[in-house]
C-alpha cells in the first residue's frame, strides 16, 4: 500500500503539502477532500438556474476522518502509519524521501531559521490572512449579508503589520527566507498569503519586495504547479453560488461571527 494524502486545496496547509510532494516527484495517491461538500452545505443551484456552478470532484471526506485521528485535513497515510498536521507531514515527507537539503537544511543554523519562521507564522500571518476569506466570502454566504467594511479594514491592518515584520525580520534583502534557495518556510508562507489574493485583496501590489519574492517562489516550484494548486482559491467566489440550507445558516451564522471578534 503506497502513500496517500487526503487534501482539500482550499486549505492553505493542504496546498503546501501538495506543492511540496509534486515538486519533489514524491509518488502519492491524491485523496480529494471537500471541506464544504454538498452534504454539509446544502444543494447547489439546479441546472438552468442561470447561476454558474462551483467546480467539484470526487470527495473522500469520510475517508480522511478514518485516516486522521483528528478527523481533519491534511492527513497522511503511509501503509499502516497515519499522520496529521501540516508541519509534521512536510517534515515526514522530507525525511522519508530525502528531498533536497534546501527545503529543511542539515545546517543547524539554517534549519533553526526555518523552525523560527514556522513558529512565528501561526500567530502572525496565519492569524490574519485567512480572515479575509471569511469576511468577504464565507460569512456573507452563511449570513446572507456583507460584513461592515470596517471589519475587513481591521483585518487588513493586522495583516499589514505582519507583512511588514515578515519583510523586515525574515525576508530582508534575501531571495528567500533563509537565503538563496527556497525552504519549507517560504512554501508555508506563500500558500497563506494567496488566501487574500483569492478574494480580491492583492497584498503584493504595493509591496515590490514581497512581489518579487512571490515570483521567485513560483519559479522555484514551477508556475504551472503553483497555479494548479491555487486554482480553487483563485476561484473561491464561486462558492457564493451554493445554496445553503436555511436551518444550517441559522445554526452557523452566530458561530462564524464570533470567530472574528
Amino acid at each position: 500500500m503506497g502513500l496517500e494524502l487526503s487534501l482539500d486545496l482550499l486549505s492553505q496547509p493542504c496546498r503546501s503539502i501538495y506543492i511540496f510532494a509534486r515538486s519533489n516527484n514524491i509518488p502519492f495517491e491524491f485523496k480529494h477532500v471537500e471541506l464544504f461538500k454538498d452534504s454539509v452545505l446544502g444543494k447547489k443551484p439546479a441546472a438552468g438556474s442561470g447561476a454558474e456552478q462551483p467546480r467539484a470532484g470526487p470527495s473522500n471526506s469520510e475517508g480522511a476522518g478514518k485516516v486522521s485521528l483528528l478527523k481533519k485535513v491534511p492527513a497522511l497515510k503511509d501503509g499502516d502509519f497515519t499522520l496529521a498536521e501540516c508541519t509534521a507531514i512536510l517534515l515526514y515527507l522530507s525525511r522519508k524521501y530525502n528531498t533536497p537539503d534546501h527545503w529543511y537544511p542539515s545546517d543547524i543554523h539554517k534549519r533553526a531559521r526555518v523552525d523560527e519562521y514556522l513558529s512565528w507564522h501561526h500567530a502572525n500571518i496565519r492569524a490574519n490572512a485567512p480572515k479575509t476569506m471569511w469576511i468577504k466570502v464565507l460569512i456573507p454566504l452563511f449570513t446572507g449579508q456583507p460584513l461592515p467594511t470596517e471589519k475587513l479594514q481591521e483585518v487588513m491592518e493586522g495583516l499589514s503589520t505582519s507583512l511588514k515584520q515578515f519583510e523586515e525580520r525574515f525576508l530582508q534583502d534575501k531571495a528567500f527566507i533563509i537565503g538563496s534557495e527556497i525552504s519549507l518556510a517560504d512554501l508555508v508562507a506563500i500558500v497563506e498569503l494567496m488566501q487574500p489574493v483569492g478574494v480580491g485583496c492583492d497584498i503584493f501590489e504595493d509591496r515590490p519586495r514581497l512581489r518579487e519574492w512571490r515570483r521567485r517562489v513560483e519559479d522555484a516550484v514551477g508556475k504551472e504547479l503553483f497555479f494548479q494548486a491555487h486554482e480553487m482559491i483563485l476561484n473561491i467566489k464561486e462558492l457564493s453560488n451554493i445554496q445553503i440550507d436555511p436551518q444550517l445558516k441559522e445554526q452557523l451564522a452566530p458561530v462564524l461571527m464570533k470567530m472574528l471578534k
